[in-house]
């Protein structure tokens, strides 16, 4: 290290003297420190947390199982029963998604799906339905806001709890249903609901 002093020790070790300051650089280490060492890469690497949560892409059935992140791909159908859900789920364009009595930590969101369902169902998140086609929602409870923006087909709200706002807007038929207990406000279309 430039700039500083070496003392050299028994049990060969080497202390760098720099301002004042003592710091050990190992010449050689024993071998129960290599095997220490080593023990503890292999343990940190055994146990590494993945930065990210897995997606799972649903095309069929899930039933009583837990899956962090779903995602119904373009097209396919995906029906779940049971199941936990520790983040989103995601329906794709041209997608179906048919859901009942499932845990949702996140949102539900479609954006041009062909159809979703969901009933009987606890969602920690929001729901979120654009330009799709149609969509069933029945006695669920939704912690945040239930948004129906710009979808072409049949829109039903019925017997839900919502802890935020129920908004409905730019539907071409607008949605039906009723018996909802809203916290928040009941917007546009859905004002009645």
């Amino acid at each position: 290290m430039p700039g500083s002093y070496p003392l050299i020790l028994p049990k060969g070790g080497l202390y760098f003297l720099r301002a004042g300051l003592y710091v050990l650089c190992a010449i050689r280490m024993t071998t129960k420190l290599r095997l220490a060492a080593m023990a503890v890469s292999i343990l940190a690497a055994v146990t590494a947390v993945p930065a990210s949560s897995e997606e799972r892409t649903c095309r069929g059935s899930i039933g009583a199982a837990t899956v962090d992140n779903l995602r119904v791909p373009p097209r396919a159908t995906c029906t779940l029963n049971r199941t936990r859900v520790k983040g989103t789920i995601k329906v794709q364009r041209g997608a179906t998604l048919r859901a009942s009595r499932i845990r949702v930590v996140g949102n539900v969101q479609a954006e041009g799906g062909r159809h979703v369902r969901v009933v009987l169902s606890k969602i920690g998140g929001s729901v979120q339905i654009v330009q799709g086609h149609s969509s069933t929602l029945t006695r669920n409870a939704v912690n945040g806001d239930v948004q129906y923006f710009e979808n072409r087909g049949a829109i039903r709200v019925s017997r839900n709890r919502i802890d935020g706002n129920l908004q409905c807007k730019e539907n071409r038929r607008r949605p039906t249903g009723g018996r909802n207990r809203v916290e928040g406000n009941k917007e546009d279309q859905c004002a009645r609901l």
